[in-house]
Parts: C-alpha cells; structure tokens; sequence
C-alpha cells in the first residue's frame, strides 16, 4: 500500500481497503528523483497523471531575459499539473525541478480514466483539485494585475475576509511565500504592512490579522 496517498486530496474519503484494491487494478509507474533533477520540462506532453508520494518539487519558468522566476512549490501528496491532463493543450506549462530527493507515482491518462469511473468520490476530488486551481490562478492574476504592492496586499486581504465577512483571520501563507504570491520582494511586504498597521487600517500580530478599516482597505486598491 502507498502509505502517502492516503492524504492525497485525490483520494481523500476514500477507505485505504478500497483504495488498495483500486491501486490493484491500475497500471502505473513509480519513479525517483534525486534533488535538483529536472522531473517535466516545460511543453513536454501531459500524458499521465503525476502524483508525489514523497518530496516537493517546483515549477519554474523563464522569463524573456533568461531570469528563472519560481511559479510555486508542490509537494507531497499532491499532484503536479493535475488540470493539463485533459483539453486541447496537454503540455507541462512550467519547468518541474525536485527541491528534494522524490517519489513520483505516475498514472497513464487512459488509466486515469478508468479510475475516475470506478470511484465517484476520486471522480469529485478530481473535479474540485482543478476547480480551485483555477480559482486559485484567478486570483493571482486578479493581483497581479495591479501595479501598486499597497493594492495588491489590500486586495489580498480582501480576499480572506470572505466579502467582508471576517475581521480576523490567520494568513494561509507566511510572507516568504506571500511575498512570491504577490510577485514582490519580502522587504518591500514587510514595509506595506507595517504601513498598513501605521495608517491604523489593520492590526498584525504575527500571522494574525484584525482589520480595522475595511473602507480604508478597500480605497487602497483604487
């Protein structure tokens, strides 16, 4: 049994017993990959599902300029690029590096298929993995769309408040990954949100935020 995929969000609410038994039934590789490998490149085809058991892996790309930009970390029990398997373009949109030595358990399309046939509940995972996805990358580009960092980090703590639901709230990321979220160097967050909590907008207490002014929040993006 794959100990790791039982927390896979592909196979969550799936009994291990019955996941074995599916396993069983499925033609699939399991690869390794030593630190600093290169796992996909970008463009290469999209032609089985690729799930890591062990590690974390990145998705990089370069720029015009030959600048390496890092898109985001993956690791496991996750799937990498798990919403190119199906449409018209099935290519790796990013370079994939192991960050760490990996294990990768690598699901052919056509048997991925008929996994999601035999099982309703990894059909749903399926559905709701590509969905938030694509909310996910909506959201970016909802971001990075803006050009001031104040707007960028006003709308992002937007975002949290659920329509302006919730006050308080823990930020999901800390500001390392924030700050690669954003597209912005750390030092410059930090100072944003240091002014933030100057200008009496927000409270910050580590990863814990209370906003004050939810209209002085919502002016910084305009």
């Amino acid at each position: 049994m794959h100990v790791g995929l039982t927390n896979s969000p592909l196979f969550m609410g799936v009994k291990p017993e019955r996941l074995e038994k599916l396993l069983e039934g499925l033609n699939f590789q399991i690869k390794d990959y030593p630190k600093e490998a290169v796992v996909k490149l970008a463009q290469e085809d999209c032609n089985a599902l690729v799930i890591i058991e062990a590690g974390v892996v990145r998705g990089e790309m370069t720029d015009m300029s030959g600048k390496v930009l890092k898109v985001e970390d993956i690791s496991a029990p996750n799937a990498i690029a798990s919403a190119f398997l199906f449409g018209r373009n099935n290519r790796f949109p990013v370079n994939v590096i192991a960050n760490t030595d990996c294990k990768l358990i690598i699901i052919p399309k056509a048997e991925f298929v008929k996994l999601l046939q035999d099982d309703e509940i990894i059909l749903v995972n399926y559905l709701n993995m590509i969905s938030n996805k694509a909310q996910f990358l909506s959201s970016r580009l909802s971001i990075l769309s803006l050009k001031d960092l104040k707007a960028k980090l006003a709308h992002y703590i937007l975002q949290q408040t659920q329509n302006g639901r919730v006050i308080n709230f823990t930020m999901p990321q800390n500001q390392t990954k924030l700050a690669d979220f954003l597209g912005v160097a750390r030092p410059s967050l930090a100072r944003a949100l240091k002014q933030m909590v100057a200008d009496n907008i927000i409270e910050l207490n580590r990863s814990d935020v209370k906003i004050l002014d939810i209209q002085k929040l919502k002016s910084s993006i305009n």
